[in-house]
């Protein structure tokens, strides 16, 4: 799992310069990239609704043709190069969804495009990558994380003098992301609605920038939440240092939103407007029991990033019945990830635990253990004695998931009041990263 504490490393602070985005900006890329990019539908929702008290809708930017909104601020920058920068290429780094969104890009406008994403980077979005660019792309995964990628992607450009297509440092592509605000509003009024709020992702802060800009001018009663994983809370670390600082770790689970450092240009955007827009962060536990519940009800296929919007319902305070729009940002999410998704989603909901049990050397211990420790309804899914050369006695790790999360008290009481030695292991802590995640 891999979880990080985000802290900031000490570094001088340079003000960006000013950002400014405006509606008209965004409206002029929305005729720009129409040809290209058809409007996503906003999906009411009625399970959230009747959850939360609200009317939710779904803005379904994971039915793009790449599967994320990041094809339009990629598009959008690409298109608004002139023709020797074309003729020099692009570079891109990305996690995946903005590198899908260039390879799209450069295979329709005929330009050579030089990719670069972190190793961590899921299988299919590095199949996708090379699907939508064909013959115009080069792909090369390199670094551990995606401002290691960023670098390399930096260091490529400067040398070649290719064009870098930031996935969020750029006023293009912040322009290019705030068409999903005016595709929002436009839906809503045809449908007769007012929009209270709505609630995006927030990584590097593109998308939120590109929404907050166009609202202020739209709609200026309109809120927006912001939702980061908690393990990379990088914008909030920018707002609380008065501008965007490196987090010395992350946790990489939330591909799509987990960056060291916000742009700078988003940041000053999102500071400006700090009074209409709301930064909160959602445990990457809650964000993947979201995952499984749209895949479970709605039958929508979010990866993390594209649940955050909806693991951020959570942490809102709307008036009752107020119209609200999240944003699932997208779906490019490997099969092969769902074990951990769901091993995240038991561990956040309480159901499921792990313990270092210490059996005696005596016969019966592990039969004990069974019956007079465990409950009727509780599980072992793990049992593993950490000395491999004993498989009977010593110390062992071993799994428990539970029907109800009420139920562990009563088995903590019943190994408190046990002569079998029991300790938990407590999430995010060293000790269950290196026993139970590594």
């Amino acid at each position: 799992m891999n979880a990080a504490v985000p802290t900031p490393q000490n570094e001088p602070h340079t003000p960006p310069s000013t950002a400014e985005v405006h509606a008209a900006d965004i409206q002029a890329a929305q005729a720009k990239i129409s040809t290209v990019i058809e409007p996503t539908p906003l999906q009411y929702c009625p399970r959230l609704s009747q959850q939360y008290g609200l009317e939710v809708y779904l803005k379904r930017e994971d039915l793009q043709d790449v599967r994320s909104y990041k094809i339009r601020g990629a598009y959008y920058n690409v298109a608004s190069l002139t023709d020797e920068e074309r003729s020099a290429g692009v570079v891109a780094a990305s996690a995946g969804n903005h590198a899908q969104g260039v390879a799209y890009a450069c295979r329709a406008m005929g330009i050579a495009g030089k990719i670069f994403v972190p190793k961590p980077t899921p299988k299919q979005k590095r199949d996708r990558i090379l699907v939508h660019g064909g013959e115009n792309i080069e792909l090369v995964v390199t670094g551990n994380t995606f401002d290691e990628a960023a670098e390399a992607a930096r260091v490529d450009a400067t040398e070649r003098g290719a064009t870098i297509i930031e996935p969020f440092d750029a006023r293009e592509t912040v322009i290019g992301q705030g068409t999903v605000a005016a595709e929002i509003l436009a839906q809503l009024t045809g449908l007769g609605r007012e929009l209270d709020s709505v609630i995006v992702p927030v990584g590097g802060g593109g998308l939120a920038a590109g929404i907050v800009s166009y609202l202020a001018d739209m709609s200026p009663r309109t809120s927006v939440v912001a939702v980061e994983p908690a393990g990379a809370a990088s914008m909030a670390a920018a707002v609380n240092n008065g501008g965007p600082v490196t987090l010395s770790a992350i946790d990489p689970f939330v591909d799509g939103a987990a960056v060291k450092r916000a742009g700078a240009f988003p940041f000053e955007i999102i500071e400006r407007n700090l009074g209409r827009i709301h930064l909160i962060a959602s445990e990457e536990g809650a964000v993947c029991t979201e995952m499984l519940a749209l895949y479970q009800n709605e039958g929508i296929i979010a990866e993390p990033a594209g649940a955050l919007s909806v693991a951020g319902l959570n942490g809102v305070k709307l008036e009752p019945g107020s119209t609200v729009v999240c944003v699932i940002s997208g779906g490019n999410n490997d099969v092969l990830r769902y074990a951990e998704v769901m091993e995240r989603s038991l561990v956040h909901r309480g159901l499921k635990h792990y313990f270092l049990v210490n059996f005696p050397q005596e016969p019966g211990q592990l039969r004990s253990f069974l019956t007079d420790i465990l409950g009727a309804d509780d599980d072992i899914v793990l049992f593993e004695y950490l000395k491999k050369n004993n498989r009977e006695t010593g110390v062992a790790l071993v799994g428990v998931e539970l029907s109800r999360a009420s139920d562990l008290d009563p088995l903590l009481a019943r190994m408190e009041g046990s002569p079998i030695e029991c300790r938990r292991l407590m999430p995010g802590t060293d000790e269950y990263e290196f026993i139970v995640a590594s």
